[in-house]
């Protein structure tokens, strides 16, 4: 950094920094909400002005320099720097305190290996998710217990939408125009932000599984959730048995291709969690188990299809299909209620992997384990 280059603190960036362009508008939100809608900057829902003062207020929090490139967001390669992502995240009504986390995420997502320019263009309806480990669950705090994918009150969903915004305002990602999925997703409005539940996991968290311990947000491509039910199993082994076999559901895009890199990432309860680690302990295990009964027949398909599915090596020696190529695509993490009797299956459109980057941590001073 420049020796004369100021940073930011608590109160905001101490010299003026931010390069956005500044455009005078009326301070009421619906009147701010009217006019970004028909700028093309909104989602339809009610948005935060994101004036100077919030702006930096979010840059601080980021620990980060407002000018520093997290990376270039397809399809039109805009530049997501720290300020971009604070100036969404306002619009999204995002706390300050989401910045490292979304921060974060947008590293992941820039990274290769998760191949943003197919999510954002794909006919697919697939989305970003954000999958949260660490401490930093309890400052924002991240949901991951009841209802976690939705329905829990807190900043979650703006965190997600500020992501969302992120891909529309900087990614320049257009329905129907740069965006070709046919029918879209809720959360290609709200997003998804979900934390793990690793105080009642049997299992390692899943980020640290990664490489990454303490506070880290795994992105994951989502398609939508499959949720799983089974009220009869009392064994580990039957259980992952009714998992497995749902999984492997014939017009995922996972079997469409020569497997192209498909991941699926499962979410278990607690007491499902607990169950199958007193038969499998360990969990790669768990994974062999699963990545065995996800699998189909060839003869399930039509003869068309089977033709395709032998020219592409997807067909192995007794005849069966599996989901996905080895047992370690299939992500595990545990989250969600004790009502138990269901799991709930993301997956992913086909030529994309997870990445996971550490976050930086905040204060955590307020947040306490449940």
């Amino acid at each position: 950094m420049p020796a004369d280059r100021a940073g930011c603190g608590p109160e905001g960036c101490t010299v003026d920094w931010l390069v956005s362009e500044r455009v005078e508008v009326d301070g009421d939100p619906e009147a701010f909400t009217r006019l970004a809608t028909d700028a093309g900057w909104g989602d339809g829902l009610p948005l935060v002005p994101p004036t100077e003062e919030r702006v930096r207020r979010h840059v601080a929090a980021s620990g980060r320099f407002p000018d520093e490139l997290l990376g270039e967001l397809p399809p039109r390669n805009g530049r997501a720097t720290v300020e971009k992502v604070a100036v969404n995240a306002v619009m999204a009504g995002a706390p300050p305190e989401s910045m490292p986390l979304l921060c974060a995420a947008v590293e992941a997502m820039v990274d290769p290996a998760f191949n943003l320019l197919a999510l954002n263009t794909t006919t697919s309806c697939v989305v970003p998710g954000l999958f949260v480990n660490g401490p930093v669950r309890h400052v924002l705090p991240v949901p991951h217990g009841a209802g976690c994918f939705g329905g829990e009150a807190g900043p979650a969903p703006a965190v997600g939408r500020a992501t969302r915004l992120l891909m529309r305002n900087v990614a320049g990602q257009v329905v129907g125009v740069s965006s070709k999925s046919v029918f879209g997703q809720p959360a290609r409005v709200t997003g998804i932000v979900v934390g793990e539940w690793e105080e009642r996991s049997p299992w390692p968290p899943l980020a640290e599984r990664r490489g990454v311990a303490g506070d880290a947000v795994t992105v994951h491509g989502c398609t939508g959730t499959l949720d799983v039910a089974d009220v009869t199993a009392d064994h580990g082994a039957d259980l992952l048995q009714v998992i497995g076999r749902s999984l492997a559901v014939m017009g995922t895009n996972a079997f469409i291709g020569a497997h192209h890199g498909a991941e699926i990432l499962l979410c278990l309860p607690p007491p499902w969690a607990e169950l199958v680690a007193a038969a499998f302990p360990r969990l790669e295990d768990v994974q062999e188990r699963l990545w065995a009964h996800a699998a189909l027949p060839v003869d399930a398909w039509p003869a068309s299809h089977r033709r395709v599915l032998e020219d592409r090596g997807r067909v192995d020696q007794h005849g069966a299909v599996h989901l996905v190529e080895r047992p370690d695509d299939l992500l595990v993490m545990v989250c969600g209620g004790l009502g138990n009797l269901h799991a709930l299956a993301l997956h992913s459109f086909g030529p994309t992997r997870a990445v996971t980057r550490a976050t930086r941590a905040t204060d955590a001073s307020g947040g306490s384990p449940p």
